[in-house]
């Protein structure tokens, strides 16, 4: 089952954010968020902290794995 996470943006020097993404597990959705180019790259060690503590929704529909939204100030 597909899980949709609302993960807290990672960078302390930016005000802050939400990126949704849906993924089949924590692992996934790590690797997901690891792999954006758009990210910082110095803060990618606290990445897996964000996706354990995100909110988690568990979604019946099939849906494509990835970032489907991000609001990053």
């Amino acid at each position: 089952m597909k899980t949709l996470y609302i993960v807290d943006y990672w960078d302390p020097e930016s005000e802050g954010g939400i990126i949704n993404v849906i993924a089949e597990s924590d692992a996934e959705c790590i690797e997901i968020l690891s792999e954006e180019e758009e990210f910082p790259e110095d803060k990618g060690h606290l990445i897996p902290q964000k996706v354990i503590t995100a909110n988690k929704l568990s979604l019946l529909d099939e849906y494509e794995c990835g970032i489907i939204d991000a609001f990053i100030l």
